[in-house]
């Protein structure tokens, strides 16, 4: 799942020796990770970046509710923002494997900073719907380079026997600021609207990107040079082809392709459900979401431990089975603590299965593939995700939020039945 909600996104995240899964034995990397001084920084930075980011992320689907009213309203901005995401990733994994990747995230930060920036200050004079379906477009089309070249620069930063462990603190931390993320933007929402807690996400970039200026990068090997200029097609080949010729990466691309359509809309489901169908506030949507990101705690901190006693493959087709059981009963709990407690258990299970596909990535894939193959793999999962936004919300507007939940929570179920009959299962 980039930066972003844990509800709907992989966290999303990687560089360090060229295709080697080897211990890193380095000094830097033999110390704890909380005594490493960049990994720290960089730490701290996306912890309080995911903090503004989660206002943002009640906050836009609010200022759409607010305005129409409708929850396909909110699923067509999500699948706008969405389909940008996924075009920017055609082209993001060539652009990162040949940046300064440090340059490139500072400049991400900042562009972001200004873009979300202008949200709050048009709305001082009235609401501008068509502003948000410019925004958010390029705001996730940067955000999609900046998730890339994240993705990359977390192996050198750890080397690689330290991956599983990173990604489930980068994880956890950054849920930890998602609890109060949400309360905070439901307080925000509710006492001064939600197009000021879009400003507390602005600002949180300009935090993330003067903290970038603070981390020192090892420098790329040696045999991890940017690649020669071949040719922008066959450079998506490349990363395309390396997952098609890998079974387990060739089939968990297929999988989430499927899971990534049923459940990208579940953020604008879960905030329609407790506001219309249960009638509560903006202030309760805020509470929910931030119960749900405990749900992300408590997968990141578990995820390494779990893996090595079941498994990659009985650990991911678990979390996701998981999942659909999770997603099948949301639309029907008519208690908000049901709807917490069931959003909780979905969000920890992406989390856990999220980390692990994240880190099998890392591990496997040569230093100088891995932007276009992280980049490669994104385009196609999530290619069909912002029709499948809009199918779901469109669906619960019309159906019901209850039978639309059901199904998609029966298809999760089911992807999670398909994997056994894969490579997956004893990867």
């Amino acid at each position: 799942m980039a930066r972003g909600s844990a509800v709907t996104h992989e966290a999303r995240r990687r560089d360090g020796e060229c295709g080697s899964s080897s211990p890193d034995t380095t000094p830097s990397t033999a110390q704890p990770l909380w005594l490493q001084r960049d990994f720290g920084i960089f730490w701290a930075a996306q912890t309080l970046s995911v903090f503004g980011d989660s206002f943002a992320l009640i906050a836009l689907p609010l200022l759409v509710l607010q305005a129409t009213g409708s929850v396909a309203r909110m699923g067509l901005l999500t699948a706008v923002g969405s389909g940008a995401a996924v075009l920017a990733a055609v082209f993001a994994g060539v652009v990162v494997d040949r940046a300064d990747r440090r340059r490139l995230l500072i400049a991400c930060d900042l562009v972001r900073m200004v873009l979300y920036g202008l949200i709050p200050v048009v709305w001082l004079f009235g609401p501008q719907l068509w502003l948000l379906y410019v925004v958010l477009p390029l705001c996730e089309a940067v955000g999609t380079f900046f998730a890339v070249g994240y993705v990359t620069v977390v192996r050198s930063l750890v080397g690689g026997d330290r991956l599983t462990e990173a990604n489930g603190r980068l994880n956890a931390t950054a849920a930890a600021a998602g609890v109060l993320g949400p309360l905070g933007a439901g307080l925000v929402a509710a006492w001064t609207g939600p197009a000021a807690a879009v400003g507390v996400d602005a600002a949180s970039f300009g935090v993330s990107a003067a903290c970038l200026l603070l981390v020192r990068f090892r420098a790329r090997p040696a045999d991890d040079r940017p690649p020669e200029r071949t040719g922008l097609w066959r450079d998506l080949r490349t990363g395309m082809s390396f997952l098609y010729g890998h079974p387990v990466l060739r089939s968990l691309t297929a999988l989430l392709f499927v899971f990534s359509f049923l459940t990208l809309g579940l953020t604008d489901l879960v905030i329609y459900h407790v506001k219309h169908d249960l009638g509560h506030d903006d202030g309760t949507v805020g509470t929910v979401m931030a119960c749900g990101a405990l749900g992300t705690i408590a997968g990141s901190l578990l995820v390494a431990r779990i893996r090595r006693r079941l498994g990659f493959g009985r650990t991911w087709t678990g979390a996701v089975a998981v999942c659909g059981l999770a997603f099948a009963g949301l639309g029907w709990a008519r208690d908000v603590r049901a709807v917490a407690a069931l959003g909780a258990a979905f969000l920890a299970c992406v989390a856990i299965a999220g980390t692990c596909s994240m880190s099998l990535r890392q591990e496997i894939t040569p230093e100088p593939l891995l932007g276009r193959v992280t980049s490669a793999f994104w385009t196609l999962h999530y290619s069909a995700a912002p029709i499948g936004a809009a199918v779901l919300t469109w669906s619960a507007e019309r159906q019901g939020t209850g039978p639309a939940a059901l199904v998609a929570g029966c298809c999760c179920a089911g992807i999670a039945a398909v994997a056994l009959l894969t490579p997956v299962r004893n990867a």
